[in-house]
C-alpha cells in the first residue's frame, strides 16, 4: 500500500504521516528532507543553487539514508532546499528515487508513506491513498513558532518575519511550473486549523481504513 500526503509547511502533514507510518506498520520518508539534504551538499560545495547541471549531479549522489541528518532544519539549508527544489532536473532525479522507496518496501512493512508537496500528483500518482493536509496560514505560524521553542510572547516582528516566509513559500510552491503544490483531484483533505494533533490523526487514519476496505474489495 502507497500513501501519498501532501500539503503546505505548517499543516500537521509531517506528524500525521508518523501517526500513519506506526499505526498501519508503513515505511515513512519525508521526501522534502531529501531536498535540504542536497541543499546541505549545495551549501558545503558552494556551488551556485541555480546551476542546473552542476546541483542535479550532486541529486544523483543524494540517498535516503542521508534524511537522518539532524542538521538539516536550519534556515539556511531551507532558504537552498527552496531554490533547488524548482530545477526540473533535480525535481526527476528526486522524484525517481522516491519512487523507488515506495517499490522496494519489504517485510515487516505493509506498505509506505511519503510526505511533501507534490506525492499524489507527480511522484506516486497511482497511490492507493491521498491526502492533502492543509490548514489557515495564521495556525501555521503560531505552529512554527512552537516548533521552534519560542514563547507566545515573541515580538510581533518576529511572527510577522514567519507569517511572511510561509506566506512566500506557499507562493512558491503552488506558483512553480514544476510539481506545483496543488491537490490531487483524488486526494482527502484535511483541514487541521480547528482540530487538535489527536483529532487530526484519528480523521487521517479513517481514510485511510476506508482506502483499505476498498482495496480489499469491501
Amino acid at each position: 500500500m502507497i500513501i501519498a500526503v501532501d500539503g503546505p509547511a505548517g499543516a500537521g502533514k509531517g506528524t500525521i504521516s508518523e501517526y500513519l507510518a506506526m499505526k498501519f506498520d508503513l515505511l515513512y520518508l519525508d521526501t522534502g528532507l531529501l531536498y535540504r539534504a542536497l541543499a546541505k551538499v549545495v551549501i558545503a560545495e558552494k556551488i551556485d543553487a541555480t546551476n542546473t547541471a552542476a546541483v542535479a549531479n550532486i541529486a544523483l549522489t543524494i540517498q535516503v539514508k542521508d534524511v537522518e541528518d539532524h542538521e538539516l532544519r536550519g534556515e539556511e539549508i531551507a532558504a537552498i532546499a527552496s531554490q533547488v527544489a524548482i530545477l526540473e532536473e533535480v525535481r526527476r532525479i528526486l522524484s525517481e528515487l522516491q519512487r523507488n522507496f515506495c517499490y522496494s518496501v519489504a517485510l515487516p512493512y505493509k506498505g509506505a508513506i511519503l510526505d511533501g508537496r507534490d506525492i499524489g500528483t507527480v511522484v506516486c500518482p497511482d497511490a492507493d491513498c491521498k491526502l492533502f493536509i492543509t490548514a489557515r496560514p495564521e495556525i501555521r505560524t503560531q505552529r512554527r513558532l512552537l516548533e521552534t521553542q519560542m514563547r507566545s510572547d515573541v515580538s510581533s516582528e518576529v511572527v510577522s518575519s514567519i507569517s511572511q516566509k510561509i506566506t512566500e513559500r506557499d507562493r512558491r510552491d503552488s506558483a512553480r511550473k514544476i510539481a506545483p503544490l496543488t491537490p490531487a483531484p483524488d486526494a482527502i483533505i484535511i483541514d487541521t486549523s480547528d482540530l487538535t494533533i489527536d483529532e487530526a490523526c484519528t480523521k487521517a487514519a479513517l481514510y485511510v481504513e476506508k482506502c483499505m476496505l476498498q482495496l480489499k474489495g469491501v
